[in-house]
């Protein structure tokens, strides 16, 4: 195209943004949109996103899965006289797009690589006509110069681009065909552009932005509040935790999708469910292609109420009647979990999204990670094997794995078939299919250049790595985001503006399972016991707040009187909840820490490298103010001779002295000192002395250090902070009754 026509053809857009704009006011956007597609008012943002296309703007959407972002460009297609583009990564999403406004008899056409030779010169003569108003494109058209060209005599009154987080390699799902785009807007005159996309964060946009060239664009990132899905994360220990968990979920609500890191969790899950007598379908990237479009079109239709799946089951998933999405494992970012979980709740009806945390998953994310994000020198180390094993014709027909063996070094596999995309994309090599087998081909297009000439940017990959780490941080810092709003999370995330809580995700309710019983007495008593030990391994921070300090097994080991090592010993040996738990088995501890975990009592923190344990607001609410503690006590061992022991103090009260008169009147002068104390502190009271310690001293009547320590409950950091208070309310009693 000649500078003059582009010159032209840009002029003549100006006016047609002119023409659009007093289009745009004077069409009754609501009567068209009942007459294209039935609806009475527009949802959310997409009026006013439907004014800036019809105005001839360049727009960036930020709108989640379910938000109605393609009737955004469907309708002032419909309203226009010229033809939209709409770019499209999936060809299924494509076709259900293209048949649903077929059959509202709307001027569409779509290109993609499944159609037959008549089926593309049918759609090319139906361009030519002037007739379409509406053609959807996959990106890889763009690599054929010739359909350019087919596009050049038309008037093309936008470019719509779907899925165009694909266009950064910030993005969770990059896409190298999408990189065209730009070049191919320009080519066609620089028509308005209006990209959309579920998940970008402001990165991301700006990637968007600066790739395809948007000028001023205005920016509209809405909707990433879902009032009727309940975002929760489930702390669980491992395989078994997970498995009775999913069965219990899916047991509890009837439609919904499971995601799985990998295919053999697939298959381990779906197995599982099915013994279970579920609707179950299977869907992984090791299937072939007809059968994972088959099992994605069973599942639509609703011949099967669950999709077992890894994240190749994303984009063009619209069953409206998803209650819930669980994710089995640990997501790579927030962008992938948000889009997936967004799949729950189309109809607008509640939705339950379940992510099932186990600190442990990370590692696969982080192999992914690594398989995602080859160095440079590994890049040059496969070129120069793919220019050692190739033939004459300078091709050869190994796959990744073969490429992997041949490596002097263990190498991820994945970083390897990573490594062929980056030099495909590069122009250095080219894939190509192989009749009769499920493998590619690579070809040299430089045989002659070697590796050292290959144009790599170090630092860009070295950041994109840096950047995917920091994503997989980001996911981890959402599950163990241990107060606030899950949603307020996700909409600060992507930069949406927060609001109040969502009063739905598992902080905002704090809702208990409904089959937990309520703790008895001492249940209480020890779920405070052991978060006092938490807290006083920790440093104070404020009133009602702590940082965690040391990790599980050390807390663990000074509430049952483990004798310290290291240079903390002395401080742990004087700490007042030290040896508080030394007649409860340990077992029963640990089961007890595990449910505080797993309900969100207490938190961990990884920032220095290793876990270190610590209080969350529900968990301080339970030690300063009280509240019950709720976890499933029945799980934990031990139970019976707890209230074995219990039953025994009430018969008998052996351990308790039975007080009269003046003992029983200091021992409540000495309570009413120690919730003092406690008050002062910003501790609980029992953590001071406990009952039995109080009656006992009320009893004795201690006149010196030495015989105060043959009281049970009194031991070296008693002697330095607590006792001195109580000898001398105990000797100015005893005083005033001589």
């Amino acid at each position: 195209m000649s500078l003059t026509l582009v010159c032209w053809y840009t002029n003549f857009h100006y006016t047609l943004s002119n023409l659009f704009a007093d289009t745009s006011a004077s069409l009754d956007l609501e009567n068209e949109l009942k007459r294209y597609f039935g609806f009475s008012k527009f949802r959310g943002p997409q009026g006013a996103i439907v004014r800036d296309m019809l105005a001839g703007k360049d727009l960036l959407v930020v709108l989640p899965t379910g938000g109605g972002k393609s009737l955004c460009y469907q309708l002032p297609a419909l309203l226009s006289e010229g033809l939209t583009i709409v770019v499209s990564p999936l060809i299924a999403l494509m076709k259900d797009q293209v048949d649903v406004l077929r059959s509202r008899k709307a001027p569409v056409a779509v290109f993609h690589s499944l159609q037959s030779n008549e089926e593309r010169r049918d759609t090319l003569q139906f361009l030519r006509s002037g007739g379409c108003r509406l053609l959807y494109v996959a990106p890889e058209r763009f690599r054929a110069a010739g359909f350019l060209e087919s596009l050049q005599g038309h008037q093309i009154d936008r470019f719509a681009i779907d899925e165009a987080h694909c266009l950064s390699q910030w993005g969770h799902d990059f896409r190298p065909d999408y990189l065209r785009l730009g070049e191919a807007i320009r080519a066609l005159g620089n028509p308005p552009v209006a990209a959309f996309t579920a998940t970008a964060t402001p990165i991301v946009r700006d990637d968007i932005s600066a790739n395809l060239g948007l000028r001023d664009p205005v920016i509209r990132v809405s909707g990433f509040a879902r009032d009727n899905l309940a975002f929760r994360v489930r702390r669980v220990s491992g395989e078994k935790d997970k498995l009775e968990a999913v069965r219990a979920l899916v047991r509890r609500w009837k439609t919904g999708i499971i995601y799985c890191a990998t295919r053999k969790k697939v298959e381990k899950v779906s197995q599982a469910l099915s013994e279970q007598g579920a609707s179950v379908i299977s869907y992984h990237g090791g299937m072939d292609g007809n059968a994972r479009e088959n099992a994605q079109n069973r599942f639509m239709a609703r011949e099967y109420d669950i999709a077992v799946a890894t994240n190749a089951f994303g984009m063009g998933i619209d069953r409206a009647d998803v209650r819930f999405v669980i994710h089995y494992e640990l997501p790579g970012s927030p962008e992938a979990y948000y889009q997936e979980a967004g799949r729950a709740g189309r109809d607008g009806e509640p939705g339950e999204c379940e992510l099932l945390y186990n600190y442990a998953d990370r590692r696969t994310q982080e192999f992914f990670i690594e398989g995602s994000n080859p160095s440079a020198a590994l890049i040059r180390t496969i070129y120069n094997s793919l220019r050692t094993l190739s033939d004459e014709r300078h091709e050869l027909r190994l796959t990744v794995d073969d490429l992997v063996d041949h490596q002097s070094e263990r190498v991820n596999p994945m970083a390897v078939s990573t490594a062929l995309g980056i030099l495909a994309r590069s122009g250095w090599i080219e894939r190509f299919d192989i009749p009769g087998r499920r493998m590619k081909g690579t070809r040299l297009l430089r045989p002659k250049q070697s590796a050292a000439a290959l144009p790599l940017d170090d630092q860009a990959l070295r950041e994109k790595r840096r950047r995917d780490d920091q994503k997989l941080e980001s996911i981890i810092s959402f599950c163990e985001h241990s107060s606030g709003c899950r949603q307020d999370w996700i909409l600060d995330y992507f930069g949406e503006e927060s609001r109040q809580r969502c009063g739905r995700c598992d902080h905002c309710t704090s809702r208990e399972d409904p089959d937990l019983r309520a703790p008895t007495a001492d249940e209480q008593l020890l779920a405070r016991q052991l978060l006092s030990g938490v807290a006083r391994m920790s440093r104070r921070a404020g009133p009602r707040s702590w940082e965690a300090r040391f990790g599980k097994s050390k807390i663990l080991d000074s509430l049952i009187g483990v004798s310290p090592t290291g240079p903390t010993a002395e401080y742990v040996e004087q700490l007042s909840t030290f040896g508080l738990l030394a007649d409860e088995p340990k077992k029963r501890l640990q089961a007890v820490f595990r449910e505080l975990e797993k309900r969100h009592y207490l938190t961990t923190d990884r920032s220095e490298g290793f876990p270190l344990l610590g209080i969350s607001d529900r968990g301080v609410n339970v030690l300063l103010d009280g509240q019950t503690c709720h976890l499933d006590w029945d799980s934990i061992p031990g139970k019976k001779v707890v209230r074995q022991r219990r039953q025994k103090k009430s018969d008998s009260s052996a351990d308790t002295p039975a007080l009269t008169g003046d003992d029983q009147k200091l021992f409540e002068r000495l309570r009413e000192l120690r919730r003092e104390v406690a008050a002062e502190r910003g501790v609980p009271a029992f953590t001071i002395f406990h009952d039995q310690t109080l009656a006992e001293l009320a009893e004795e009547r201690p006149n010196s250090i030495d015989s105060a320590l043959q009281i049970k409950g009194i031991g070296p950091a008693k002697v330095k902070k607590e006792l001195p208070l109580f000898l001398e309310t105990i000797r100015g009693w005893s005083e005033n009754r001589t």
